[in-house]
């Protein structure tokens, strides 16, 4: 079901996203960030199941940061530039996409643990 979520490197204790749509359902999934006209310093989005990503459609580059289902990361693309898809990386369970400078700023590497953690109940549940 999707709902709001932090993302946090737990390996390096570092806060990816103080909010983060947590998008599982197929239509969340597919529109993702289309339609956005940019993340802010501390937003994201979760898409889950994911293993491969594009911003077709998109005005701005974002990072990407693939994890397997235990949250390790697996995989991470800084800067997708508009108009581009990802490699597929098929051990990734989930794409969480962050405003550019992300990945670096937490020095967020593959084997990193990242952590879900709910913001609020369900998005659109009572």
């Amino acid at each position: 079901m999707d709902r709001r979520v932090r993302v946090v490197n737990r390996t390096r204790a570092t806060l990816l996203a103080e909010r983060a749509y947590h998008a599982t359902h197929p239509w969340s999934r597919m529109r993702g960030l289309l339609g956005t006209a940019a993340l802010a310093r501390g937003e994201g989005i979760v898409i889950e199941p994911c293993h491969q990503v594009h911003t077709l459609l998109m005005r701005y580059p974002i990072d990407v940061v693939f994890t397997a289902h235990d949250g390790r990361v697996v995989a991470l693309v800084e800067a997708l530039g508009p108009w581009r898809v990802t490699s597929p990386h098929p051990s990734a369970r989930r794409a969480v996409e962050l405003p550019v400078g992300t990945v670096a700023a937490t020095r967020t590497a593959r084997g990193d643990l990242l952590l879900l953690e709910p913001l609020e109940a369900p998005c659109g549940s009572s």
